[in-house]
């Protein structure tokens, strides 16, 4: 399964305007509640712990504690009966100097931590990073620069001036794996590790299907002409708040041209090259994402006929 998926909230989107039962959910005992510092989540036990870990939900008053009643605070959802709910410690708090908090465990970056917890704590980690890093960023309306509210438990920003409404968003990216043969398309950002190789990827534009997508990133960044494109799966990326759209397609050649504004280089690999690296075999000079990114499950299942 890929990281990131199989969030098992029931996220109950019809009590999101019912403020009274949203607040008396907040200060159920019975509710838990995952604090998050600078967008890291928490995570139970010391930071020195090996994986697995767990989040570290804590209990309503506790992280009130910690956050305060005026943070963000965001409903993630019903998990059996149990309400969940996402809050934002302030940028300002230093939890090292918070005894309490110590105790119980640490904040730690997302990405790292989602590769330190099971994939249900994973999945909740996407959700409430995306969701307070969105609020982050939309404090005020981008229509006529008032500060706006937040509103529906978290999935509503209402502007005081204008009454413009805003809602969190997400950012269709097509990632794609190209074929020819026996052998497959992979590229190096010029941001990457040295010998680490991926699958080439792009963000959807305005009034473009995600065939049209894949069709012209690849065009755009490696010259290669693809069709008899195939969905495969999708993952949310919460970095900040993209959806991957993994798909496979067919190229008419083996030919490239690398746009080196994006990519420091793109080659071709065999499926037996691309077998041993899945499998964990040394590859000189080639190396793959690891298992949290979908361009990894992508490779894998071209490379092992798991399509």
């Amino acid at each position: 399964m890929i990281p990131f998926t199989g969030n098992p909230l029931n996220r109950a989107s019809e009590r999101r305007t019912d403020q009274n039962w949203i607040d008396s959910r907040r200060r159920d005992p019975s509710s838990l509640v995952l604090p998050l510092w600078r967008l890291q989540p928490f995570l139970a036990g010391p930071e020195r712990s090996r994986p697995p870990l767990k989040l570290g939900l804590l209990k309503p008053q506790v992280a009130d504690a910690i956050a305060g009643t005026d943070t963000i605070c965001i409903f993630l959802g019903l998990e059996g009966e149990t309400a969940l709910f996402a809050v934002e410690v302030p940028d300002r708090a230093d939890p090292a100097k918070i005894p309490s908090l110590a105790s119980l465990g640490h904040f730690r970056d997302a990405r790292t931590a989602a590769s330190s917890v099971s994939l249900r704590d994973a999945a909740l980690i996407a959700q409430a990073k995306a969701m307070i890093d969105w609020h982050q960023r939309h404090g005020f309306c981008p229509k006529c620069g008032a500060r706006t509210k937040l509103m529906d438990a978290g999935y509503r920003r209402l502007c005081g001036q204008c009454n413009s409404e805003h809602f969190p968003r997400v950012d269709p990216v097509v990632i794609m794996l190209a074929t020819h043969g026996d052998a497959c398309l992979v590229g190096r950002g010029k941001q990457f590790p040295s010998g680490m190789f991926s699958a080439l990827a792009g963000f959807v534009e305005p009034g473009e299907t995600i065939e049209e997508a894949v069709q012209r990133e690849l065009m755009e960044e490696a010259g290669v002409k693809v069709s008899d494109i195939k969905y495969h799966a999708t993952q949310p990326w919460p970095f900040p708040s993209s959806l991957m759209i993994g798909c496979f397609a067919k190229a008419q050649s083996r030919d490239t041209r690398v746009d080196e504004n994006e990519l420091a280089e793109v080659r071709w690999i065999e499926r037996s090259v691309a077998r041993d690296l899945i499998e964990g075999k040394p590859v000189a000079g080639v190396k793959l994402p690891p298992p949290i990114a979908i361009a990894h499950h992508l490779i894998r299942a071209w490379a092992l006929d798991e399509k």
